[in-house]
């Protein structure tokens, strides 16, 4: 066998072994908690009826946790030129009320940086697209902590 069929081979391998990894935190769509659905809702909702991305950061900010807020709890500037911006503009390709097709759970160590940091169950929750040939659903993700609500601690996937 030739050198580029066995790199060809081991790229399908590693990659195999990766997707099986992911797939092996997945849990029910039915065993996401209420309150976390609670929060991907809430998301979905301002992305698609505020009428100014100013409103639905602001909107945001109560949703948002972990390294996407300063120590004040404003939103990072990143945040919202960046990871927001492209979820406010790109959410119109998704179905709302939104439609889970899998999640994701593990657990966080922490995310985020000193009075933000967040630590607990994390949930990677994808969300379809209004025509399955617009491509795959994208993620959010969510961190619970044990005794707070949940906030969503990466955007800019939709």
């Amino acid at each position: 066998m030739t050198k580029a069929g066995l790199t060809t081979i081991s790229i399908i391998f590693a990659s195999a072994l990766l997707f099986a990894q992911n797939k092996a935190d997945d849990i029910p769509v039915s065993d996401l908690p209420a309150d976390v659905k609670a929060v991907v809702d809430a998301y979905a909702k301002l992305l698609k009826e505020s009428k100014s991305i100013d409103e639905a950061a602001t909107a945001f900010r109560p949703l948002a946790g972990g390294s996407l807020v300063n120590d004040n709890g404003s939103l990072t500037s990143n945040t919202v030129q960046f990871g927001f911006k492209k979820d406010y503009n790109n959410f119109k390709h998704y179905q709302y009320p939104v439609v889970i097709t899998r999640v994701n759970k593990t657990i966080s160590r922490g995310e985020g940086y000193g009075l933000q940091k967040i630590a607990g169950p994390r949930y990677k929750i994808w969300i379809a697209k209004d025509d399955p040939a617009k491509g795959m659903p994208a993620p959010v993700s969510i961190i619970a902590p044990e005794g707070g609500a949940p906030r969503i601690v990466n955007v800019g996937s939709f």
